[in-house]
């Protein structure tokens, strides 16, 4: 457990040093491209937006949605797997193989089952682009 800490932390201060980096860089760069365009441009070129045009509604509620939604129906499909592939689990009379496979069982269907919900989220979200386009 120590060494999974460690190595945590290591990349938690390394991507936290890369993000400062990262901030000054990209700030230096709109700094750049702000004084190349200089007066060039007047106040209509920017009326309907720099690059694209936002959308007048947020996906961010669906994705969150979906994503709970995966992960309480892996955990629920995890019991149930668990309840039929490891009797010994729930009698008290388990060992450390039963325990393993229970906690992949567990892990696995709640990474598919949040994998899936932002999959299906993506899929509406794909569905509203092409309608509103």
């Amino acid at each position: 457990m120590e060494e999974l800490m460690i190595g945590a932390n290591m990349a938690i201060v390394f991507g936290v040093i890369y993000k400062v980096f990262e901030l000054f860089v990209c700030r230096r760069e709109r700094m750049m491209l702000i004084e190349k365009m200089g007066d060039k441009q007047v106040p209509e070129t920017f009326k309907n937006g720099i690059m694209y045009r936002p959308s007048s509604f947020s996906f961010s509620g669906l994705r969150i949605g979906c994503l709970l939604l995966g992960l309480g129906a892996g955990l629920l499909t995890g019991y149930f797997l668990v309840c039929v592939t490891q009797q010994s689990y729930f009698s008290g009379k388990e060992g450390w193989a039963v325990n393993e496979a229970v906690s992949i069982i567990y892990g696995a269907c709640v990474l598919l089952g949040g994998g899936l919900g932002l999959v299906i989220s993506y899929l509406i979200e794909k569905e509203q682009w092409k309608k509103n386009k």
